[in-house]
């Protein structure tokens, strides 16, 4: 018995019960990746079953407001992730007669499609022969292969994508794709992988040499930057004052408290008050508020 097929009996015998895997729907396959990107999967599972069941058919998607949606979205952050989804579906219904690209050169084209979410709707959906690359499999494949190169670079992106087009099972790659990725989630897991149950063991080049969580290397990552925000809370009897976050951002289009950034933390109330001079009276900056009613 081959890797391929040892992975895809222990996938068979293994894998979680989840509602996108009883589908070949483009839509749903579609609404939970874009749920997971950034999310787990115990806490994306409750906002799919909600967006399937408000949005069971992608034209219902596509004719809701965007505050409906971020309202449904609430809780997951990346917002972005919500806007891009409530455009696409809107490109797809006006642009394709609400029929879902079936190809991953197409679906690339969709906005927040990238490589990896085009892969899994494509082999999912429409089985199409495409090896998915997240990072669970990149994982599986570093600790395989015993690679060093840093998945984090352009280099190791296509290194890691050959290699796992290489790997896949041409004939069934829905189900070798979604065995990768279990793999990755419930076994060959970032700090304790559980060698000892992997369809992979005999084969898995860091497992020979016990270096398992020496796999993957990855470059250090950017010195994160402070952010010194000073939030203010004004009442005037049941209201409360907030803004509408502009355009760029994460939180764009989000209502919020105003506030002021500065580069240093403002400890004290005179520092406070320099800033809003400097900010909504030196500045004659204009902040649109709206007043809704306070919930407390």
């Amino acid at each position: 018995m081959n890797s391929q097929q040892s992975l895809h009996l222990w996938y068979e015998s293994n894998k979680r019960d989840l509602p996108w895997r009883k589908t070949h729907n483009p839509y749903l396959i579609w609404l939970s990746e874009i749920i997971l990107q950034q999310t787990r999967v115990n806490q994306g599972l409750p906002y799919f079953l909600k967006f399937s069941q408000k949005y069971p058919q992608i034209e219902l998607l596509a004719c809701a407001p965007e505050d409906e949606v971020l309202k449904l979205w609430q809780g997951l952050g990346y917002y972005s992730r919500g806007r891009n989804m409530l455009k696409s579906a809107q490109d797809i219904v006006s642009n394709h007669a609400g029929k879902f690209p079936d190809n991953y050169s197409d679906l690339l084209k969709l906005k927040g499609i990238g490589p990896y979410t085009a892969a899994a709707i494509a082999s999912f959906a429409f089985n199409e022969p495409i090896a998915v690359l997240d990072g669970n499999v990149f994982r599986v494949l570093s600790r395989f292969y015993l690679i060093s190169e840093p998945i984090n670079t352009g280099f190791a992106k296509k290194l890691f994508s050959e290699l796992a087009n290489e790997f896949l099972n041409k004939e069934n790659p829905a189900t070798h794709n979604q065995a990768m990725m279990e793999l990755g989630a419930l076994i060959c897991t970032p700090k304790k992988p559980a060698c000892v149950d992997c369809p992979l063991q005999s084969n898995c080049l860091a497992f020979m040499q016990g270096t398992q969580v020496q796999y993957p290397v990855k470059l250090a990552k950017v010195k994160p930057k402070n952010r010194y925000i000073a939030y203010f809370h004004f009442q005037f009897n049941s209201q409360i004052a907030v803004f509408r976050r502009p355009k760029g951002g994460i939180w764009e289009g989000l209502y919020d408290l105003p506030y002021i950034e500065s580069e240093e933390l403002m400890e004290s109330s005179d520092r406070i008050k320099q800033a809003i001079d400097k900010k909504w009276i030196s500045s004659h900056e204009e902040i649109e508020m709206v007043f809704e009613k306070s919930t407390y």
